[in-house]
């Protein structure tokens, strides 16, 4: 009763294949494909895998990257569910304004943070970071609800911004300093601290909200460029969108886990 979970964002697929769909579940395999090459994952990486008995994904890309790995999957007799962000869902309550609208992998990765908070003790306030494509900083409560968030641009997109806009800014990627003295660690340090200072404030707000200080936790492809430069303590998780979806499978196929 094997467990497929996909992590489909804006630039790669992800996907993991796991021996249940649980937390704690056996990984037997795992790959990742630009979102250009998914149609080669049926002949490909997929080819010689066991048909899961589930599958569930967590999609930003759109319906037409969606139908493309749902062919992919036609050699297994199997369907997939994919996420929709809801009122509640594993143990985390939604305090967007309209929670459905709140973005897929958002939900997974602050469901996944949740529960990854609560294995080290004594439930305290959150703040999720996840930079990638672009950054989303979110905020969670002690008791599990889900404050609100921001979303700012990733790296990338600053660049390319002030690039288009400006002239005389295509120079090549720098370093992080404390005061750069050229273009390109001036461009890469304004990106950094941008966003290092989006999370100061959340920070702020959430221990001002909460009467304490929160645990902060960061994943995303681009996670590990950002960790040094943070003004709190973070702890690094490199699979939160996968840990969220074990999380969510094992509420959403209990049948299949007492098997």
């Amino acid at each position: 009763m094997t467990f497929l979970a996909l992590d489909i964002g804006n630039t790669r697929l992800k996907w993991a294949h796991y021996a249940s769909p649980r937390p704690g579940a056996a990984l037997l395999a795992q790959g990742a494909e630009f979102l250009e090459n998914i149609d080669k994952l049926a002949d490909g990486a997929w080819r010689d895998m066991p048909a899961p008995a589930q599958v569930l994904g967590c999609v930003v890309a759109g319906d037409a990257v969606k139908r493309r790995v749902q062919e992919q999957m036609d050699q297994w007799d199997v369907v997939p569910q994919w996420v929709v962000a809801s009122e509640g869902e594993a143990g985390l309550r939604n305090g967007y304004d309209h929670p459905t609208r709140l973005g897929a992998d958002r939900w997974v990765a602050m469901i996944g943070a949740y529960h990854h908070m609560l294995s080290q003790g004594t439930p305290r306030p959150m703040v999720v970071v996840m930079v990638g494509t672009a950054v989303t900083v979110e905020a969670i409560a002690t008791d599990g609800k889900f404050l609100g968030g921001l979303i700012l641009p990733g790296h990338g997109i600053m660049l390319r911004a002030l690039e288009s806009g400006t002239a005389g800014l295509h120079v090549p990627t720098g370093e992080v300093r404390e005061f750069p003295t050229n273009t390109s660690d001036a461009l890469t340090s304004g990106g950094t601290f941008a966003i290092a200072g989006a999370v100061e404030r959340m920070v702020q707000h959430v221990s001002a909200h909460c009467g304490a200080e929160p645990a902060c936790i960061m994943t995303g492809g681009a996670g590990w460029k950002m960790a040094p430069s943070m003004t709190r303590p973070f702890e690094l998780v490199d699979n939160l969108i996968f840990d969220g979806l074990l999380q969510m499978a094992k509420v959403r196929f209990p049948v299949a886990q007492a098997a």
